[in-house]
């Protein structure tokens, strides 16, 4: 019997030591590898135009949720749409680095609430991220920030976080003759992070954070998404956290926001804001995208509209559903509110991932864009912005 009992509790032990090594340096990448996925296989062959227009553009993105995964971001990945390798062959001048902070499970674009199990709790466990991360929100948001900076630190010059806008002028002067640099801006991905404490947007903006997001897809202590169950409006603690982030110098992102939630903030505050990653109602009529009207009220603040690259935002992971969605907002608002906003690594898939971006380029000289419309959409539009409104 004691042969038998020790057997079995070695079989349990290798068991147990097999589970856990599944779960710790497995399960993280085998969702990352199933979530996160890019069509194109290899570049496909693109037109004289866009080879040569390319390499001139100054490309940005507002939106990436490359810090969620268990990856290096200076390694060049097999999964996943975004790296620092992939975003220099893609010619990038400035990728946003969103901290994604909670996803309740059965995760919908219609109703959401904040009490689901929260998909994020066992994928900072299997991200062996540290133990203080696995039951706050805040310190989440904090740990995605060293993260970004350790990256930065063994970089060996090939990523620069941008803070300010001395930083963003020193990316830029570098870039005129180092293609081999790009450079990273943090972001929040819904001010659940804050724990419903108003001090703690001074912590994140410590960290380096000068772009934040409301809600995401529930409604919080701040107010409704979109997604969320009730939809509502902004909460006194909302308005209270928008003062805050004015007197800090940080931007307000108002994607994932209900209609409410937005005409309140556009009310309540003169933020620069924008929204980073969405689709229109106007070529795909997802509960998740806007309305004419958020357009132009978005528009008439002096907002940015970052276009989404996955499916539920355009209709298709099809480049020519992405540029239908830019042309309609320029038609609406004017080509100075559009931008990029690919939600890259946000669980979605595209077509082209961050080294392919030449593609859509092409697409667009294809849909009759000209060099102006492709140069400020591609990125000169969030650059004005940045210099404009990130803090001296």
């Amino acid at each position: 019997m004691k042969k038998i009992i020790k057997i079995f509790g070695s079989l349990l032990f290798i068991l147990l030591l097999v589970g856990t090594i599944l779960f710790f340096f497995v399960l993280a990448k085998t969702v990352d590898g199933s979530r996160n996925k890019v069509v194109l296989t290899s570049l496909p062959e693109v037109s004289d135009a866009a080879k040569n227009l390319h390499p001139t553009l100054i490309i940005a993105d507002w939106h990436s949720d490359n810090l969620l995964w268990d990856r290096n971001v200076l390694d060049r990945s097999s999964r996943g749409q975004v790296d620092v390798p992939r975003l220099i062959e893609g010619n990038f001048t400035l990728q946003v680095f969103d901290a994604v902070i909670k996803s309740p499970a059965g995760q919908n674009y219609s109703s959401n609430s904040d009490e689901a199990f929260d998909n994020i709790t066992p994928l900072t466990m299997g991200n062996r991220w540290p133990i203080r991360t696995w039951t706050s929100l805040c310190e989440r948001a904090l740990y995605q920030s060293e993260m970004l900076h350790t990256a930065e630190r063994n970089s060996e010059g090939r990523l620069k976080i941008v803070k300010n806008k001395s930083d963003l002028n020193a990316l830029l002067a570098s870039r005129s003759s180092n293609k081999n640099l790009v450079g990273g801006l943090l972001s929040i991905e819904g001010l659940h992070a804050l724990e419903g404490k108003v001090e703690n947007v001074d912590k994140c903006f410590d960290a380096g954070y000068r772009l934040m997001g409301l809600v995401h897809f529930f409604d919080n202590k701040l107010g409704g998404s979109s997604a969320g169950m009730e939809k509502g409006g902004i909460t006194e603690f909302g308005k209270e956290v928008l003062k805050k982030m004015k007197e800090k110098g940080i931007m307000l992102d108002l994607a994932h926001a209900s209609s409410e939630l937005i005409r309140d903030c556009i009310k309540y505050s003169d933020l620069p804001m924008i929204v980073s990653h969405t689709g229109v109602k106007g070529t795909h009529n997802s509960v998740r995208n806007l309305s004419d009207e958020e357009l132009k009220m978005i528009a008439n603040k002096g907002g940015l509209i970052g276009i989404g690259f996955w499916e539920e935002a355009v209709g298709s992971v099809e480049p020519a559903s992405i540029v239908k969605a830019m042309r309609y907002v320029i038609n609406l608002v004017g080509v100075d509110h559009v931008s990029l906003g690919s939600d890259f690594d946000g669980s979605v898939t595209t077509y082209f991932d961050a080294s392919q971006i030449i593609v859509l380029t092409d697409a667009m000289l294809n849909a009759g864009f000209t060099e102006t419309e492709i140069r400020k959409i591609m990125g000169e539009n969030q650059i004005n912005f940045l210099k404009k409104h990130l803090p001296n």
